[in-house]
């Protein structure tokens, strides 16, 4: 599948979301190796992880967009699918 995000303001809020989460994860980071509470090290954590699924979530969605209007969408549809399944 050859699909590239084309929605200039769909990638600027993907790539917001990426960058609060790569802030998270140096945050995680930190914590971890100053010995941070394990419980809020966890909890961080899975902060990260969140906003990295929603990120993910969010290109799928973006992706959905713009096969609607393409000729192949039952294929790209199964791409779409597999892509989509894959972070969950």
């Amino acid at each position: 599948m050859s699909t590239a995000l084309r929605d200039d303001e769909a990638v600027r809020r993907i790539a917001n979301r990426l960058k609060r989460a790569q802030g998270q994860l140096a945050a995680v980071i930190a914590a971890v190796e100053e010995g941070g509470d394990c419980r809020a090290v966890v909890t961080q954590l899975s902060a990260v992880s969140s906003a990295i699924d929603r990120a993910g979530f969010a290109v799928i969605a973006a992706a959905m967009q713009q096969c609607l209007g393409e000729d192949d969408a039952e294929l790209q549809m199964a791409d779409l699918e597999k892509l989509f399944l894959s972070l969950s």
